[in-house]
């Protein structure tokens, strides 16, 4: 993909002829123009040179984006564009009002003037003419635009507001040489449009301040990611400290960062400790702790400590330059709902000059006079507007982008922003996306041993191990490993690890493998329902008797479940995919909530399954490892998990900053709430021309005076860009949600359960584990002998769930207070 800056256009007109034009070379295969960043985006293998010229034979300019240098021209030339429209505004203002008072003042209510004057009407007109004739050459632009579009055969907007006020104006200067003939005439002054043919340029040039303004904002969100970089970096070389350019960093630098000071780069921590803000990248305001080792990313900030960090990216590689990146290209892209409105206005001009001929003329053969013809035909030509028709989309596309950028959500283009609210149907990965995708300890049931004893003895076996479930049963001892030091460690084949205790032999590993060692009938049950609920139970043989069973699950993320949820409240089926087995897949499916399960699954059965589900429906899928990538690519919109490997989010068309599916939740509803807009701005630009024409042309039996014509025109544009910037609230609305959401999380409180049929300490654990697993629960102290389990629970909690896990665990719970 190619970008070049594209000058000269004016409305959708505009970049409907430069797209036609390039696209029509041989060796591009796509183009997208955009209007409002002044952009191209091209594919191919056609040259530059050839794009520029085909560019420029279409009337316009246009040269290959250089990165590193177009970010402040495109800035600096946006605010040279804008002071020009504003003097130009007020030069034609100053002279404004003197004509109004002449045209108007005088003519028309009779306001005094000087004798010489209000005794001469030529005179009076004349002065007109001069001071209209500085107007119009004051906003010589729009002539010069608009008629050399004439010329490469692609009028624009320029040509009507050139049109309707050149008209104007050639007509009056008619109208004073009739009064010259019939000696100053007094009531061909009533005739004159001088005023006219300067109100419109004046009006329609505040409407292109009020646009360029409104598109300022818009793209807001793009310069203050390039602002949030430092300029400057503290780096150490030669043993001393110094200051230089953020762009002459190297990798393998070491640099400094102070407290309230933003890294320069990516780097890794080399020493101290902090707490870093990475809201810029992850939309999460709380901030993250860094010690040696740990990640640091450029435009982040340091809130406490000092940092001495190592540069592993830099410049273009860094993760705010990347998000830059995307951003830019998908403000610059095309959504597939914007052909609609670019087939339009390819079309609109020409077609809004045909009607203003067609109005002029039906006039004159219904008999009204020629001033009054005239005057339909150029309110017909200045009330048209193909700016908003072409702006409906970008805008809105433009500042969707940014707000998914500030909240941690990457869109790579356009279409990927559209489909997201189009989308019917989500499959989503299991592991590393529903789940963790790190196994973890769920269920510690003591049989022969007491539960720290059997905790320290499967930590000591499995310490040596590099097998996953062996990892999660050491973290979840942690010291306790140390309590006891087994030898001669060995790794069996069938699933199972086997080492020596002062003379006993030790065992742990699968019901299978431990099932050839012992009997182990009198927990075949509990391995069995343990499996069923998608974990994987451990068993551990001390001295040939069975010393209990952990149960290792890849838990759910804290999340899952209620992004599923809402997900379903939004109308989408949700499915959950995964080449784990039907069992395991089954259980994780039940606990998450979603609609279907599909299992056992390749993943080239994965893309097959996407394929033939987008067949049908529009189709989101979210994953984060290599074998997503296949399916993320052939969905509608591939979502990638920011903790999923490089392959996963090259692959997917949106990146999520953070390891939630919340925010997947969220770039659906940004999408639709984008999609929503984009449907608004259309409406209103077609339904403004569809009443707007008509009424100029006074089919309604109404007089509509081309000044307001003018006037109406500039507010439709702005109308459009304003309503596109309203999308900034989805960000507000964020932020109040995510705040209640950590306000319900503080509040926390106790709840005491009364359980019958405790009968031992194996029956405590099993209900303190069954109960601490749950979300909500920070701690659970049960005790068998009073029959109770006293709760710990953070935010709102279901009652209904505490008596569900216990009475499922097999006990029964009389009361919860």
């Amino acid at each position: 993909m190619r970008s070049y800056n594209v000058s000269g256009m004016s409305c959708a007109a505009c970049s409907a002829r430069v797209e036609k034009a390039v696209s029509s070379l041989d060796g591009v295969s796509s183009c997208a123009v955009n209007l409002l960043t002044g952009s191209m985006q091209i594919e191919g293998d056609a040259s530059d040179a050839a794009i520029v010229a085909a560019v420029e034979a279409a009337g316009y300019g246009a040269e290959p984006k250089n990165a590193k240098i177009d970010k402040n021209v495109n800035k600096n030339s946006q605010n040279t564009s804008k002071n020009n429209i504003l003097a130009r505004l007020i030069a034609s203002v100053v002279l404004l009002l003197p004509l109004m008072y002449l045209s108007m003042g005088h003519v028309m209510w009779g306001a005094p003037l000087p004798t010489p004057l209000a005794e001469s009407p030529l005179s009076v007109a004349v002065l007109e003419l001069v001071v209209a004739g500085l107007i119009l050459v004051i906003n010589q632009r729009f002539f010069i635009s608009g008629f050399r579009a004439v010329l490469n055969a692609s009028p624009n907007m320029d040509t009507l507001v050139a049109l309707g006020s050149g008209v104007s104006y050639l007509y009056s200067i008619y109208v004073v040489l009739k009064m010259c003939v019939n000696h100053g005439d007094n009531h061909l002054l009533h005739g004159l449009y001088f005023e006219s043919a300067a109100m419109i340029l004046t009006l329609i040039t505040v409407g292109k301040l009020l646009e360029a303004r409104a598109k300022g904002k818009a793209t807001d969100a793009i310069n203050s990611l390039i602002n949030l970089s430092p300029k400057t970096a503290t780096v150490v070389r030669d043993g001393r400290e110094m200051k230089i350019p953020a762009s002459e960093v190297r990798v393998g630098d070491v640099f400094l960062v102070r407290p309230g000071e933003a890294a320069v780069v990516d780097g890794v921590v080399v020493s101290g400790v902090s707490s870093i803000n990475e809201s810029v990248l992850t939309g999460e305001s709380i901030p993250v702790d860094k010690q040696q080792g740990d990640k640091v990313y450029a435009a982040t900030v340091n809130n406490s400590g000092f940092l001495e960090c190592r540069a592993e990216k830099v410049g273009d590689d860094t993760a705010i330059a990347s998000v830059i990146r995307m951003v830019e290209d998908a403000s610059a892209s095309k959504a597939p709902i914007a052909k609609v409105a670019d087939k339009v206005s390819g079309i609109f001009v020409p077609v809004v000059i045909g009607l203003a001929a067609i109005s002029f003329i039906a006039w004159m053969i219904i008999g009204r006079d020629f001033a009054y013809a005239l005057e339909r035909g150029i309110s017909v030509l200045v009330i048209s507007c193909p700016c908003a028709l072409g702006l409906a989309t970008p805008v809105a596309i433009m500042v969707g982008s940014g707000v998914g950028a500030r909240m941690g959500i990457l869109f790579k283009n356009a279409e990927a922003l559209e489909l997201s609210g189009r989308a019917t149907t989500v499959l989503l990965d299991k592991t590393g996306t529903v789940t963790k995708g790190e196994p973890e300890v769920s269920d510690v049931i003591p049989i022969s041993l007491g539960r720290d004893e059997l905790l320290s003895l499967a930590a000591a076996v499995e310490r040596p191990s590099e097998h996953p479930l062996a990892r999660a049963v050491c973290r979840y001892a942690g010291t306790k490993a140390d309590e006891m030091h087994l030898t001669d460690f060995t790794a069996l084949s069938g699933s199972g690890v086997k080492a020596l205790l002062a003379g006993e032999e030790i065992y742990g590993g699968s019901y299978k493998f431990i099932s050839n060692l012992v009997d182990t009938s009198s927990v075949k049950d509990e391995c069995e329902r343990l499996s069923d609920e998608g974990k994987t139970p451990l068993l551990f043989v001390r001295s040939g008797r069975l010393a209990g069973i952990i149960a290792v699950r890849d838990a759910i993320r804290e999340d899952s479940r209620e992004a599923i949820l809402e997900m379903k409240k939004m109308g989408l089926r949700v499915m959950m995919l995964t080449g784990d087995n039907s069992r395991t897949a089954a259980a994780i499916g039940r606990a998450a909530e979603v609609d279907e399960v599909i299992s056992d699954l390749l993943p080239a059965g994965k893309e097959e399954l996407v394929r033939s589900i987008s067949e049908k429906e529009r189709v989101i899928m979210i994953g984060d490892g290599i074998n997503d990538a296949p399916a993320l690519t052939r969905a509608d919109v591939g979502i990638a998990i920011g903790g999923g490997t490089d392959v996963a989010i090259e692959s997917a068309s949106v990146v999520l900053m953070r390891d939630s599916l919340l925010d997947a939740v969220r770039a659906i509803k940004l999408g639709r709430s984008v999609l929503n807009n984009i449907y608004q701005n259309l409406g209103w630009a077609f339904v403004y021309n569809l009443v707007g024409i008509p009424l100029a042309a006074g089919l309604f039996g109404l007089s509509l005076d081309p000044m307001f014509g003018a006037a109406a025109m500039s507010l439709s544009s702005f109308s459009v860009v304003m309503n596109a910037l309203r999308l900034n609230s989805f960000t507000r609305k964020y932020n109040k949600t995510k705040k209640n959401t950590k306000d319900k999380e503080i509040k926390k409180m106790k709840i005491t359960m009364n359980i019958e049929g405790m009968m031992c300490p194996h029956c405590e654990a099993r209900v303190r584990d069954v109960l601490s697993a749950l979300e909500c629960v920070e701690s659970a102290e049960v005790s068998h002998q009073s029959g109770t389990a006293v709760l710990t629970v953070k935010g709102e909690c279901d009652k209904a769930l505490f008596i569900s896990v216990v009475e499922g665990a097999g006990y029964s719970v009389t009361s919860v207070e």
